[in-house]
């Protein structure tokens, strides 16, 4: 008796759990939130594109290409993911943003996959990332989820002290520094437009460590043929972007501050999964 009325419980516990109301969510003056509601993302195709990549890595720099898949997705609530069954009542529309690299050391290669997940008409808010780095020395999986009061941190790696555990980070409004290249393409774009966000460091690695959150100072600059921005992330580091000034705003380049720079190279539509 006493295991089925646990039983029980737990069956309200989780039917709970999915009834929780979504915060709202507030007008935006420096972001469009219809950017990712046009017909384009509607014609079951990705965009692909492909970046010249350089990244300094064991004190050299390294080139290679990075390649970056945004495709519209259909989630449901119950697991977080796409969704097989297209008939549930429990789905939702996301944006995602996938980065895959894979490059050279002297030692060994490098692999990287970077899953961004957003709700269409919240660029701002990442509602989910998945992070994995391969390397002859390890696996790294890191995962941010969101949560009214900010993200649920998951992690598991080959590092002494963060091999196996979960964090959490404050803040449901924090952006990262890693959905800029998408979140920038919403811009309202206007020459001399200035705003400041708290941003989250890239995660974009094999470590695990708590992440660190800058005051970050943004810079819209109007550059004839695109347009430029300028993240100060604190005093001694700043990246910058430039983006296309026709629709959907491609990121043509960036910039980093560390020394991971990007140079657009091609970009096309296609059902890459066929």
């Amino acid at each position: 008796m006493k295991t089925r009325l646990l039983f029980l419980a737990l069956i309200c516990l989780g039917c709970g759990k999915h009834k929780t109301k979504e915060a709202p969510y507030a007008n935006s003056p420096v972001f469009n939130h219809e950017w990712a509601m046009q017909s384009l993302w509607e014609d079951g195709q990705a965009e692909v594109a492909q970046y010249h990549a350089q990244r300094r890595v064991y004190g050299k720099t390294r080139n290679f290409e990075y390649t970056y898949i945004t495709v519209k997705e259909e989630f449901n609530k119950a697991y977080n993911v796409k969704t097989d069954d297209y008939s549930r009542t429990d789905l939702f529309s996301v944006m995602k943003v996938n980065k895959f690299a894979r490059f050279e050391t002297d030692n060994y290669p490098y692999h990287y996959l970077t899953s961004l997940f957003y709700k269409r008409a919240k660029p701002e808010q990442l509602h989910k990332m998945t992070h994995t780095g391969q390397e002859w020395c390890g696996n790294t999986f890191k995962q941010f989820t969101l949560s009214p009061t900010g993200y649920q941190y998951d992690y598991n790696s080959y590092f002494d002290g963060f091999g196996d555990g979960q964090s959490f980070l404050e803040g449901a409004d924090l952006i990262w520094e890693d959905q800029l290249s998408y979140l920038l393409r919403a811009l309202r774009f206007e020459d001399g437009l200035t705003f400041e966000k708290q941003v989250v460091e890239s995660q974009v690695n094999t470590k695990t460590f708590e992440p660190k959150v800058y005051r970050a100072q943004f810079q819209v600059i109007d550059g004839d043929s695109l347009w430029q921005v300028n993240v100060q992330l604190d005093k001694e580091k700043k990246n910058t972007y430039s983006f296309s000034k026709e629709y959907p705003n491609i990121m043509l380049s960036k910039i980093g501050w560390d020394g991971f720079n990007l140079t657009l190279k091609s970009v096309s539509r296609y059902k890459y999964w066929q």
